[in-house]
């Protein structure tokens, strides 16, 4: 298929019709264009695909599961693999056996393992944080656990539901010994938003230049966005 540019109005005008409800292999071959590129022609026009483009009786045809092609390359019931075999335990070449996964661990994870209670600075959330766990059913993430939290937990029970433990003002450290229940309290979710308001944190004058910052922007989008229609629809 050759391709022909640049996209006339007419093509334009057939893409923007058709693309939020038909596939785009379908308007391709009409338009006589590669398929690829309607994908980068819908996306400058800022085309999207309907809602209900995916109820459409025939989606499951138009997404290529049903395709001849896409079922005669898929590998059948008691299809032997191409190379069974070929590999045995242990086979390597060369330094092919250094970079290997080792057994029991995924590769990155053996690399960067480290032991429970090991502790560390959460660079987010700006709180010390421990391992507690090597459990590979947890999402690695999961594994860890802020130090303050634990203490208050040890001291007053489970946090309360809608509610977080803070350091108390002035009193935030990332050492573990320094980190104790007096240091700590338990506030709403909307009493650490009030908190964390720009309009408490900085001086009034500063908060009103933040918003009037806000708001041109704003303005700036809708001018950009304004040209931008205006531009299209010529």
């Amino acid at each position: 298929m050759k391709f022909r540019a640049p996209w006339t109005e007419d093509e334009d005008e057939t893409l923007r019709l058709n693309y939020p409800h038909f596939p785009a292999f379908l308007i391709a071959h009409v338009l006589g264009r590669p398929r690829s590129a309607v994908y980068r022609r819908a996306e400058v026009l800022g085309l999207r695909k309907s809602e209900d483009f995916d109820a459409h009786p025939l989606a499951h045809l138009w997404n290529g599961t049903c395709a001849p092609e896409s079922i005669a390359a898929r590998f059948q019931p008691g299809q032997v693999p191409p190379n069974k075999g070929l590999r045995r335990p242990g086979w390597h070449a060369g330094r092919m056996r250094e970079t290997q996964f080792k057994k029991g661990r995924p590769a990155h994870e053996a690399r960067n393992y480290v032991a429970i209670g090991t502790e560390k600075i959460c660079p987010r959330r700006r709180v010390l944080m421990r391992k507690i766990t090597d459990d590979p059913s947890i999402f690695s993430v999961k594994r860890w656990r802020p130090v303050h939290v634990m203490v208050w937990e040890a001291a007053h029970g489970p946090v309360a539901d809608g509610h977080i433990v803070v350091f108390k003002p002035g009193l935030k450290s990332f050492v573990a010994t320094e980190i104790t229940a007096d240091r700590l309290e338990q506030i709403s979710l909307a009493e650490n938003m009030r908190r964390n308001s720009f309009h408490t944190r900085y001086p009034k004058e500063l908060a009103e230049l933040v918003l009037l910052k806000a708001r041109i922007t704003r303005k700036i989008n809708q001018r950009t966005k304004e040209q931008r229609d205006e531009e299209q629809s010529q």
